[in-house]
């Protein structure tokens, strides 16, 4: 398996597929590059390189107990374009790799980077504070965190069901895609997951966000019942000088999985643009 090994020793594995452009992905938590297979095969087919890593502690790289923070993940995405020598990129993010997108910038700049995509992304910050009256309160990641250290195979199954939107009435449910995102989440480290939720919920993206000087497109749905997106898509584009913000009535979080038929098309436009 592709990989490359950081600075402290921990080994990331990659895909990297293809010619042309090349497109970075960064995936959310506690999923794997996997979770982009609808969006690598199709930006494949359009002629692109497409590239996506396993962040540190996620899926087939290093069952890391330490560096499970954005400053870490940054550098890890940093050292993975330098070691392939990325150039002109555009970096997807979503969820937590859309913070991961957002803090790479943020401390390696963009000489690298062409355009950005962020989608359903946690910036500028997920937890409710004096500074940040729309967030989230810390009972509510006190939660997830319960859950991964009690029945993490448990509450993983049950979480996919708010991800993809499954609880709302009438919906179509796939229990393909339940199990994919269980599959992906249990290859990952406990501790790495757990260490996650401090990470995607209490970094402050807001100054990162206004160092990011290239054209930006935010995608949030607004049945996003993970990330809600008048505190998260909505505030980010208003930080990010260069932004177009679109957002999807009656999406879910796990828009890019249920309804790439939408999201792949409004992507593509926006590279080309």
């Amino acid at each position: 398996m592709p990989t490359i090994t950081t600075k402290d020793g921990t080994q990331i594995f990659y895909k990297d597929w293809g010619t042309g452009q090349p497109i970075v992905f960064s995936h959310g938590w506690p999923l794997t590059a996997d979770d982009w297979d609808n969006q690598m095969l199709y930006f494949l087919g359009k002629g692109f390189r497409v590239i996506a890593a396993d962040r540190r502690g996620h899926g087939r790289s290093t069952q890391t107990w330490t560096g499970n923070d954005m400053d870490t993940y940054a550098d890890d995405l940093a050292a993975l374009t330098e070691a392939l020598d990325l150039k002109n990129a555009v970096h997807i993010g979503h969820s937590t790799g859309g913070g991961e997108v957002a803090r790479y910038i943020g401390r390696h700049g963009t000489k690298r980077v062409a355009k950005a995509v962020l989608i359903g992304a946690v910036p500028p910050i997920m937890l409710k504070t004096a500074a940040n009256p729309g967030g989230l309160p810390m009972e509510v990641f006190d939660g997830i965190r319960a859950g991964v250290a009690s029945n993490r195979s448990q509450f993983y199954i049950d979480l996919t069901m708010p991800f993809y939107g499954y609880n709302r009435p009438n919906a179509k449910v796939s229990e393909g895609i339940r199990r994919e995102w269980w599959l992906q989440g249990m290859m990952g480290g406990i501790k790495a997951h757990y260490d996650c939720v401090k990470a995607f919920s209490e970094t402050d993206f807001t100054e990162d966000l206004k160092k990011i000087d290239v054209p930006t497109l935010v995608l949030h749905g607004d049945d996003d019942q993970i990330v809600p997106y008048q505190d998260a898509g909505v505030l980010s584009a208003k930080l990010v000088k260069n932004a177009t913000l679109k957002i999807y009535p009656g999406l879910p979080h796990g828009m890019c999985t249920t309804h790439p038929e939408i999201i792949n098309p409004d992507i593509l436009a926006f590279i080309k643009g």
